[in-house]
């Protein structure tokens, strides 16, 4: 379902953010619901919602398909930041871990 790659991506970046790493581990794949829902309020804080198909046209207006290639992250400010662009080196490793 394509109305929902937006907000499935913000919620799986939370969740991958939300607790510090203090090393770098193997990357790991999100789990992403095709029947719910991701939000990122304005006072930062992470929910999750069961979505229905009555209003799915209206969820699609305004919508942008996330790109491939598009990395989330919790900057040090608690903001949520999106980049676009090459995250991995040329051996696979996270491009901005710990042993950078």
């Amino acid at each position: 379902m394509a109305f929902s790659i937006k907000t499935f991506a913000l919620a799986a970046a939370f969740g991958a953010f939300a607790a510090p790493a203090l090393a770098q581990t193997e990357a790991t794949p999100w789990e992403l619901k095709p029947d719910m829902g991701y939000a990122y309020d304005k006072e930062g804080k992470t929910f999750s919602y069961k979505m229905g198909t009555s209003n799915a046209g209206e969820l699609l207006k305004g919508a942008k398909k996330v790109p491939k290639g598009t990395l989330f992250f919790i900057g040090h400010n608690g903001q949520l930041y999106m980049r676009s662009g090459q995250y991995l080196e040329g051996d696979g490793k996270f491009k901005f871990g710990p042993d950078q």
